[in-house]
């Protein structure tokens, strides 16, 4: 894929867009997924805008697709990867000089291979939150082994404590306060074959939580609420550990954030940089944040197979569910034809997906339903490719990691 232009919204008109890009892959089996390269390149843009010059990692899990990250990469404002997995960091190494995993990693074999490979150890940056991870990495490769020191960054937890409501934020760290981070920062500066090049931070109950959930408003002012006090507290806390670490340790960076808290990480002058991806493809999970709305730039079809009344369509397949908390959120959502509902007693399947509604009846055997994902890079897991779509026509393909015969997680 070239680099992404700025380009005029195409896909706002959905009358013209969803039938534009089925159009434009008549000639695809199902099921098949597709860029559209001008949501795309909006996305891009419009995240380097949200950001306000605070550079933007590119979340490799959100995406897992090498076209995508490489065509992002080459935009001014982006710059390296957050990984997932460490196998999958040094996959990407190869072509990238700056790879941060965003997990702990206890993969024995992929350590070995990061501490044999001076080059490796370079350009790839593991990530700890306590010292059994050191433990761990030291028993399957001492320091004295190691072709070169390891890079590390220091995960700080950042989920917010509300008084009645506890721990609002995913379970991630141990390490909570500039206390905790000094004393593992000194594990790490105490240890041979190590050096602390970075901390980390990812605030999901802001990023990843939409503060206008559909049908229920007063959720919404409530999340309001409770996202500026998390907003306030957490850039008190981050900068305060950001500055005890950095007494310890010149750090090249500090990672904050996600797609959807790109506003007030980028505002935060503690953080250096911010991880985001999923913006990118814009899964119908954004479609529930006030501050921004994502192009779908990504969608799948699957064709119609079964008429089991005139008022109701069947396809094959459709059940291709999001992680997270079980619930209809989780589920893809049908976009075209509209109106077309799923079936409450079946919803989603991983055979068939009966669909009701008046676009339902509309619908014959082999018609094309249109399907977007609730997230963006799990939707890589179930193709091997890419149909990339342009000016309503289909300019090439591109490979998912599934296509280039990687799974990592």
């Amino acid at each position: 894929m070239t680099r992404p232009p700025a380009v005029p919204g195409v896909w706002r008109d959905e009358l013209r867009y969803w039938p534009a890009l089925a159009e434009a892959t008549r000639s695809l089996e199902t099921p098949y997924a597709v860029l559209g390269f001008e949501a795309l390149a909006h996305n891009a843009h419009d995240m380097l805008r949200r950001a306000a010059g605070t550079p933007i990692r590119v979340a490799s899990k959100s995406i897992r697709i090498r076209a995508v990250i490489d065509a992002v990469l080459a935009l001014p404002g982006f710059h390296g990867i957050l990984a997932y997995t460490l196998p999958e960091a040094l996959w990407l190494a190869e072509t990238c000089d700056d790879v941060v995993v965003g997990y702990p990693s206890v993969d024995r074999t992929a350590l070995a291979a990061l501490a044999a490979d001076e080059r490796a150890a370079s350009r790839v940056t593991v990530m700890i939150d306590s010292a059994a991870h050191l433990d761990l990495i030291d028993s399957v490769v001492p320091a004295s082994r190691r072709a070169a020191p390891l890079r590390v960054a220091l995960e700080l937890d950042a989920a917010f404590v509300a008084p009645g409501l506890g721990h609002l934020g995913a379970f991630r760290s141990p390490v909570f306060d500039a206390a905790d981070a000094t004393a593992l920062a000194r594990e790490v500066l105490g240890r041979p074959g190590y050096v602390l090049v970075g901390m980390m931070a990812y605030e999901s109950q802001i990023a990843g939580v939409g503060n206008r959930p559909r049908g229920n408003p007063i959720r919404g002012r409530i999340l309001d609420v409770i996202q500026r006090r998390s907003v306030a507290e957490l850039r008190e806390r981050r900068g305060a550990v950001v500055d005890a670490v950095r007494r310890l340790a010149p750090l090249e960076f500090v990672n904050g954030g996600g797609t959807g808290s790109l506003e007030t990480t980028g505002a935060d002058p503690s953080v250096t940089e911010i991880g985001a991806g999923s913006g990118l493809l814009g899964g119908h999970l954004f479609d529930t944040y006030s501050r921004f709305r994502p192009a779908p730039a990504a969608a799948f079809a699957m064709s119609v197979v079964r008429k089991p009344t005139p008022e109701m369509a069947t396809v094959l397949g459709g059940g291709w569910i999001a992680s997270g908390p079980p619930a209809l959120d989780r589920l893809p959502e049908v976009v075209w034809p509209r109106p077309t509902r799923m079936v409450p007693r079946e919803m989603a399947g991983e055979v068939q997906t009966p669909l009701t509604g008046r676009g339902a009846e509309r619908l014959r055997i082999g018609d094309r339903v249109w399907f977007r994902h609730t997230k963006s890079g799990e939707l890589s897991e179930h193709v091997d490719r890419f149909a990339v779509v342009e000016d309503g026509r289909l300019v090439g393909e591109v490979p998912s990691y599934r296509g280039e015969g990687k799974a990592f997680l």
